[in-house]
């Protein structure tokens, strides 16, 4: 990969976060993704739409029962996945996770530390 196609700039266009490491965006609606074979289970996902240039991804949201702290057109953070725009595991075609809700972690919402 970083042979010459890395000084062609195209990584940029093609990245939905154009280099960054975060976006913000506002969720359009909820998925359930079907996870890929062997596995079987519906894989809680969001549909989101970055601010920064419209671009619309989907994004993963980990943690048990977390979908029901994200309501449609709430703000949410996202960051990768974790391995450099690939997909992980049996999540087809999802890059992407959720990190925060209307500026609140997931994670303290999963934990009842705070509150949306």
């Amino acid at each position: 990969k970083q042979d010459n196609k890395a000084h062609l700039g195209t990584w940029l266009k093609a990245n939905p976060f154009a280099g960054a490491s975060h976006a913000k965006g506002i969720v359009l609606e909820k998925l359930g993704i079907e996870a890929k074979q062997p596995n079987s289970a519906i894989r809680k996902c969001v549909r989101v739409q970055l601010i920064k240039n419209g671009k619309k991804i989907a994004a993963f949201v980990p943690r048990d029962g977390c979908l029901n702290f994200i309501e449609e057109n709430d703000e949410v953070l996202v960051a990768g996945f974790g391995r450099k725009g690939h997909a992980v595991g049996d999540i087809p075609g999802v890059r992407f996770k959720v990190v925060k809700v209307a500026g609140v972690a997931l994670s303290a919402l999963y934990r009842e530390k705070k509150e949306k």
